[in-house]
């Protein structure tokens, strides 16, 4: 379904530049970086000296002098998320490796051609192409964390979230269900491959789809090697928001540190999570959540980010509206782009949303007999140019003076949970 396979793979694109880094890090760099650090301690610096001490490395105001570039290298390791300089300088060592194999056309196959790399978005197809991976790609997109994710037989459940699509992405109704279809058929083929990789990370986008993966990978059992790659950080990605950031060569980073076989137990935790997902009651969501199984580690963190979503009693609002209203308060009128992009760069703990999904947010809550804010220009503009104006209703609902609910004339979903306007939320 195209629409949310741009959403998902223009989650990272459409994000401002340094957001998106592909973490393939320069000795050269990091080393000046270290001398700088040095320099500006032997300065007695006061940022110097306090990175040095969040860093682990406490020395005396009267010794400062006498940091050695050890102590500096330990600090700029550490920021880069390693635990010490020779292992920063390994990981560089070991990419730039991979980087000279991929152009060299030596690097050593990491797969074969019976296997399947399947992923909830296009974004990697290409970097594991060019990283030497022989195997097909299968696309599963279906953006869960978004529309209605109803208790209901296959068949009906395809027809359900195709219509969904088709409304909110502007799709042709018959385009997206042949679309839903054809997606969710290719799932029985997983049995025609020797060997299956699934490919995520830790957003609510992708851990819906591993739930929805694991729970059907559960129930049909296919004759084939099952791995997991899951990645919720990258060492030296300050702020890893997906894998279709990374390089090729961090790509097979992924390959190398990430892969796991699936076991029983993951499967067990897809199916509970994938249930609670589904259920009309918030919960069985947070029972979910409190067990806090880590079988499938970033399942936890991604359902307390779901459940956010549903409506704060006093404001009305889920956490990505809130968020918005905060970010036109704290900012100003600025684009709709603009306030997409401080939402991925700093405010959403856990960013999920492709633009396109993050439009779709903004039009549901324009559903209101007295919006949150102004849209500036029409439908013939094209939406990231236009002007986000906060309203004095928008003020006070976000300070909860007024609830967004009373005047929402819309409905909106959370998993199987259903949020409907006029002052009628149910459940």
């Amino acid at each position: 379904m195209s629409a949310s396979r741009t959403s998902k793979s223009d989650k990272t694109s459409s994000a401002p530049s340094r957001l998106v880094f592909d973490g393939r890090l320069s000795l050269e760099q990091q080393r000046k970086r270290a001398k700088e650090l040095l320099r500006a301690l032997h300065a007695s610096d006061p940022d110097a000296i306090e990175r040095l001490a969040q860093n682990g490395q406490t020395i005396p105001n009267t010794e400062i002098s006498g940091t050695k570039l050890a102590d500096a290298q330990m600090v700029i390791a550490r920021e880069n998320g390693f635990a010490s300089w020779p292992k920063l300088k390994h990981h560089i060592d070991r990419i730039t490796e991979h980087t000279r194999q991929i152009a060299t056309g030596t690097q050593p196959m990491p797969d074969t051609g019976n296997t399947l790399h399947l992923r909830c978005g296009s974004d990697i197809r290409n970097g594991l192409q060019i990283a030497g991976f022989l195997g097909d790609f299968l696309e599963f997109a279906d953006p869960f964390c978004q529309g209605p994710v109803p208790n209901l037989p296959l068949d009906e459940f395809v027809s359900v979230r195709a219509d969904f699509i088709a409304s909110s992405y502007q799709i042709i109704p018959k385009d997206a269900l042949a679309r839903c279809q054809r997606e969710y058929g290719a799932l029985t083929t997983l049995s025609d491959y020797e060997h299956v990789v699934l490919w995520f990370e830790h957003d609510s986008y992708d851990q819906l789809i591993l739930a929805f993966l694991m729970d059907f990978i559960a129930a049909t059992r296919p004759n084939t090697r099952l791995e997991l790659i899951s990645v919720g950080q990258v060492p030296g990605v300050e702020r890893f928001i997906g894998l279709g950031q990374l390089s090729p060569e961090l790509l097979i980073w992924c390959w190398e540190n990430h892969r796991l076989p699936v076991s029983e137990a993951m499967l067990h935790a897809g199916q509970s999570a994938w249930q609670a997902v589904r259920s009309s009651s918030p919960d069985a969501l947070q029972s979910v959540i409190e067990k806090g199984d880590t079988s499938l580690p970033h399942m936890i963190a991604a359902l307390k980010r779901h459940h956010a979503e549903r409506p704060d009693p006093q404001t009305g609002l889920g956490l990505t509206q809130k968020l918005i209203l905060q970010i036109i308060a704290d900012h100003g009128p600025l684009t709709v782009g603009k306030v997409f992009g401080h939402l991925m760069r700093s405010y959403d703990p856990l960013p999920y949303l492709g633009d396109l999904m993050f439009w779709t947010e903004i039009q549901t809550m324009m559903k209101s007999t007295t919006p949150p804010f102004t849209l500036s220009g029409d439908n013939n503009q094209d939406w990231p140019t236009r002007t986000i104006s906060l309203t004095p209703e928008g003020t006070e609902t976000l300070s909860g003076k007024l609830n967004f609910l009373k005047t929402f004339t819309g409905t909106r979903w959370v998993g199987g949970i259903e949020i409907a306007g006029n002052g009628i939320s149910k459940n």
